[in-house]
């Protein structure tokens, strides 16, 4: 029998999934940073934002729509036509993939040659496209899952996928490595990883299904016998896809900003820093950037988005009511939580990043470049936040309006800053994008409610931030500079533990000692967070008392 799962245990699990896919997939570059130079390291990376660009215009938001409307069906006793709607998906899905997949393998050359100037990354946009047959299918069957509350399908189809995709990723690299065949070809086989982790996840969905299955046909032997008779009603395909699009269209353009974001910056990297770089510098930095610092950037992000996405279902549920005093609350609270855990994870790893980057990769080369993107996750993840709010209190219009504009803030700004300073133009015209979207969010939620993030504590957490990541800086820097005798690596290693032990021990004593954090704060807190602050909330009471 398959069991569904509940909210909580669903979300844990979802959560639980992206973590892990999400660090597995930063795993993936270290070993390929040893294998590949500046070249192969360039074709990899224009391959992979490419095909991770399209997986998101071809299924971004699709999965919660489907999951939306069968979920409503079922609800309202209407099985077939929530059957219905996952064929309708499941044909929408294997026509895009198809679709995809031949125009990928048919525009590669251009794409590599004429867009992105990196002629020799064809073979590795080819390579990657097969992935693509699959992923629009295994989307829309996640899509159905969910909507019938089995959420362990696609968060172990997810983890799956992964785990295959580094093995096969690395593993060829290797082999095409050892066997001579030049950095085209490197790059080439780890993209074809993918391949394998698209067949791994379609498999696990597949087993799902045909468990489903059975299990839907001793329901319906049940209910035949004890059923009289039952209208059964048809719901066209094209009133499918218009309920479908109408919803997933806003889902995508919001989810696809930063994959956006990633993929411009890789695909006119040579265009817009041709004054700037010659090519060969051109070449190296396009290799850190998309290598190291867009893999490193995905990191700050993941805590403080899983931790407020468990909230989102109650902001839901009383915006639904217009307990407004109650959305006002834990919209705040959302805030408040990743405020929190966001900043702290982007300003450690900004000044630890040399270390980080010298540990992970072949060389510390590019940790400037990561340090800089790491450092405009902050307003990322504000972003990514307050989205999450807007689409909860039902204005899922409003997010995609915000990440049009901030689309085109991104554009314009890249053009004149990219020239000027190179790839830090980049990274900061992504900074400005990330800051115009969070402003107009925060704009929208104002109008409807009043968020009380630090209040009258800003001054104190500014303090926070200051004092922790400046020793940690100092920290880094004199572990780096005066640690001799050792290998580098442990050097690097050494110097990671100590600057985020002692940045992350200051800043949660400093966020209690200077009351940034109150016993009200602390109490409102998930079960691991509280767990943390409780012996330092002690000491600060008895200092108060």
């Amino acid at each position: 029998m398959v069991k569904k799962d509940s909210l909580i245990k669903g979300t844990i699990i979802l959560a639980a999934a992206a973590l892990v896919a999400r660090f597995l997939g930063i795993f993936q570059r270290i070993p390929l940073d040893y294998m590949t130079d500046s070249h192969g390291g360039g074709y990899f990376t224009v391959a992979n934002n490419i095909y991770l660009m399209l997986l998101i215009v071809a299924t971004g938001g699709i999965p919660s729509a489907i999951s939306k409307m069968v979920s409503e069906r079922y609800a309202q006793g209407r099985p077939d036509e929530a059957k219905r709607i996952y064929k309708a998906a499941l044909i929408f899905g294997s026509v895009t993939g198809v679709l995809i997949t031949v125009l990928l393998l048919v525009f590669a050359p251009f794409y590599a040659t004429h867009v992105a100037e990196k002629p020799g990354a064809d073979l590795a946009v080819r390579a990657i496209a097969p992935a693509l047959l699959f992923f629009p299918i295994i989307a829309m069957m996640r899509g159905y899952f969910q909507g019938r509350q089995l959420m362990a399908a696609g968060g172990i189809s997810q983890i799956v996928e992964q785990i295959l995709r580094v093995i096969t990723a690395v593993g060829l690299a290797y082999i095409v490595l050892a066997w001579g065949w030049g950095q085209r070809w490197i790059a080439a086989a780890a993209t074809f990883g993918s391949v394998f982790g698209s067949l791994g996840a379609f498999a696990v969905m597949l087993s799902y299904a045909r468990k489903l299955r059975r299990q839907d046909a001793l329901d319906r032997s049940a209910a035949d016998r004890t059923a009289t008779s039952e209208k059964r009603s048809v719901l066209s395909f094209k009133a499918i896809y218009r309920e479908l699009f109408k919803i997933s269209v806003p889902i995508v353009i919001t989810s696809m900003t930063v994959q956006f974001i990633y993929f411009f910056d890789t695909s006119f990297f040579i265009k817009l820093t041709h004054g700037y770089y010659n090519a060969a510098d051109a070449d190296q930095m396009l290799d850190w950037l998309g290598v190291k610092a867009q893999a490193l950037a995905g990191i700050p992000p993941i805590l403080a988005i899983a931790l407020s996405q468990s909230m989102i279902p109650v902001i839901s549920a009383a915006y639904s009511v217009r307990n407004m005093k109650e959305v006002e609350r834990q919209a705040s609270l959302v805030m408040r939580i990743v405020v929190f855990t966001g900043v702290p994870a982007s300003l450690i790893m900004t000044v630890a990043a040399t270390s980080i980057t010298g540990m992970l990769f072949a060389n510390t080369g590019g940790s400037l470049a990561v340090a800089a993107l790491t450092a405009g996750t902050i307003f990322q993840i504000t972003m990514m936040t307050s989205n999450t709010i807007l689409t909860s209190m039902n204005k899922p219009t409003m997010p995609m309006r915000h990440a049009l504009i901030g689309i085109v803030v991104k554009v314009v700004t890249s053009l004149a800053l990219a020239p000027l300073f190179g790839v830090y133009g980049l990274i900061l015209s992504s900074t400005i994008c990330f800051m115009t979207i969070a402003s107009l969010n925060f704009r929208m939620i104002r109008k409807e409610i009043t968020l009380s993030i630090l209040g009258t504590r800003w001054i104190g957490y500014a303090l926070t931030i200051a004092i922790s990541s400046g020793l940690g800086y100092l920290v880094d820097y004199a572990c780096r500079h005066y640690v001799t005798g050792i290998p580098a690596k442990v050097t690097f290693a050494l110097s990671c533990i100590l600057t985020g032990g002692v940045s992350l021990g200051l800043y949660v004593a400093l966020l209690i000692l200077l009351r940034v954090i109150t016993a009200a704060d602390a109490a409102q807190f998930p079960g691991p967070l509280r767990k943390l602050l409780k012996p330092l909330m002690r000491v600060a009471s008895r200092q108060t008392s």
